[in-house]
């Protein structure tokens, strides 16, 4: 993650803690802080339930403040409810850059579309399973299960499996060229980032990406756009391991040989 403010954001996190794992909390206030500062911290549940126990030493150990919330009705929380309501609070009252919501619950839809209609970002921390209306919501989502300790090698290009990083999958070339999504994504990123020669700043690809999708190079198990790019070979890069790396889709290239 990286933030677009100079002096990094001023973030609200808020967790809902029945649909959240307490074993990524360190990695998710370790990509917040990339952005700016995490100032207010709240955790929602029922704390009376055996299935948050895991949560006990997380909040003591990250300062995050446990917000009880009872089940009113046997069967439904109304943690969701909780979370919005006080959203809603610091939003008009505290006024935060952004808000980080850690949830895989497709009903916190409506109350990230109205903060970002208020003009705050919105980080979102969730599933694989997420359901997507949740997902393209926000500014910039991760799967919790992609965070974590990253290796720096890649597999190769003919590797069909994803390999093994930082105890999870990650996507092979194959893989990522089948992702028509992503691939489309990434192009019209470039394409908008690029000069008259067809090359673009991976840096202003990646602003491109941020304002066109929630999508992160870490869903796919990498730790920067230039490395993701680096093994799909649809692309080309120029001035690996300095500042100022450039990527070109590999079609322009063969045009301008024509």
């Amino acid at each position: 993650m990286k933030g677009t403010r100079p002096d990094g954001y001023k973030i609200a996190l808020l967790i809902d803690a029945d649909n959240a794992p307490a074993a990524k909390i360190e990695g998710i206030l370790s990509e917040l802080s990339t952005v700016g500062t995490t100032h207010v911290r709240r955790a929602y549940g029922n704390w009376k339930k055996d299935g948050l126990k895991g949560w006990e030493s997380k909040l003591h150990e990250h300062a995050i403040r446990p917000i009880q919330q009872f089940d009113l009705i046997k069967g439904k929380n109304a943690t969701d409810i909780a979370m919005t309501v006080d959203a809603l609070e610091l939003l008009y009252v505290d006024k935060p850059d952004a808000f980080a919501i850690v949830s895989s619950d497709c009903d916190f839809t409506p109350l990230v579309m109205h903060l970002r209609s208020k003009g705050a970002e919105v980080f979102g921390f969730g599933n694989t399973e997420t359901p997507k209306p949740f997902l393209n919501a926000c500014s910039l989502f991760l799967y919790v299960e992609k965070l974590g300790d990253e290796s720096d090698s890649e597999p190769g290009p003919d590797s069909e499996a994803g390999s093994k990083t930082g105890g999870h999958l990650r996507a092979s070339p194959v893989e990522l060229k089948q992702n028509t999504a992503l691939i489309l994504l990434l192009r019209n990123a470039i394409k908008a980032a690029a000069e008259e020669d067809g090359w673009a700043r991976v840096s202003e690809v990646g602003h491109q990406i941020r304002n066109q999708s929630s999508d992160h190079f870490r869903n796919y198990g990498y730790s920067s756009w230039t490395k993701l790019f680096k093994v799909i070979d649809l692309f080309e890069l120029q001035g690996e391991g300095s500042n100022n790396v450039s990527v070109r889709d590999r079609r322009v290239g063969k045009s301008n040989k024509v």
